[in-house]
């Protein structure tokens, strides 16, 4: 019998997503929103154009994860200097501490994931759930 691969992978997808907004709900921050926080972590200041880009969202997106952030008081969104069309976005205090959290809960939640698993299996995994992003780019890149 060949494995499900699809149905495991969205049922995983679900109670992980599951499990995670029950944290949220006592006082922690969605997986987007820790997503943008690490990348402002390395990349304080990007363009909201990049900051899509490094999380695979398109501009509405994009659009609606910043404000949401924002609204949350992690964030802050500046106009850039050298186009004020575009807009590049900080953390704040609060986003620079709500992301060392993140840390510590992704740490748990990583080692709960790989937990029974040894570190060759892990990065066999690794590896195949990498290898979504080339088989399968996003729609911007997809050429027929």
């Amino acid at each position: 019998m060949e494995p499900r691969l699809v149905y495991l992978l969205n049922v995983g997808q679900r109670r992980l997503q599951r499990w995670s907004q029950a944290r949220i709900a006592s006082g922690g921050v969605t997986s987007a929103q820790a997503g943008l926080l690490f990348f402002l972590g390395r990349n304080d200041g990007a363009l909201m154009s990049e900051a899509a880009a490094a999380l695979d969202l398109g501009a509405p997106g994009m659009s609606g994860l910043a404000d949401r952030t924002e609204r949350a008081g992690l964030i802050e969104r500046r106009p850039d200097d050298s186009d004020r069309r575009a807009s590049r976005l900080w953390l704040t205090e609060a986003g620079r501490k709500a992301r060392l959290r993140s840390k510590a809960s992704m740490k748990v939640l990583n080692a709960r994931l790989t937990e029974g698993f040894t570190p060759d299996e892990i990065d066999v995994v690794a590896r195949w759930l990498g290898s979504l992003q080339t088989k399968f780019p996003a729609a911007d890149e997809h050429q027929e």
